[in-house]
């Protein structure tokens, strides 16, 4: 059997946040969220849009590579793989006011809610092959959520 690197454990199951018995999916936007909270608290809103689409970068493709190294071990797109989850809130999360737990919450709703019933497109996403199908569901359901998210706040004010 292949052995897998432990970086590419490390970042598919989102530091850890993969292996939770109950609802891995959600327990890693949840933790990719928190991580954004507390960003937002230490550093300047520019720094923490900056960070934040670095964030999506460079898991995006450390997501890629990571699901596949792990998918000739766990099979294709497993539920411990949760990478694309952390992605996938981060990309909403660019619309959201620094520090603001309100918006910050509604990323995470809105992406869970597109990631969970994958409507308009979000589901051929995942006939993609390897690690790309892995990350481009989750990261179609974060650009809607993103527009939904703009839109809320150019309507709020």
């Amino acid at each position: 059997m292949k052995r897998v690197p432990l970086i590419h454990i490390i970042i598919a199951t989102g530091f850890g946040s993969g292996f939770s018995p109950f609802a891995p999916g959600t327990a890693g936007a949840l933790l990719a969220t928190l991580i954004w909270l507390a960003l937002s608290c230490a550093v300047s809103p520019t720094l923490l849009l900056i960070i934040t689409a670095l964030l999506v970068g460079i898991f995006t493709i450390a997501g890629i590579r990571s699901a596949n190294a792990v998918e000739p071990i766990w099979g294709e797109d497993p539920s411990r793989v949760v990478v694309d989850e952390m992605v996938g809130v981060w990309i909403p999360l660019l619309a959201a006011p620094a520090g603001n737990l309100w918006y910050a919450l509604a990323a995470f709703a809105l992406f869970r809610l597109f990631d969970i019933f994958k409507p308009l497109g979000i589901r051929k996403m995942e006939n993609l092959k390897g690690g790309v199908g892995v990350m481009m569901d989750d990261i179609l359901a974060g650009i809607y959520s993103l527009i939904l998210l703009i839109g809320a706040r150019w309507l709020i004010g």
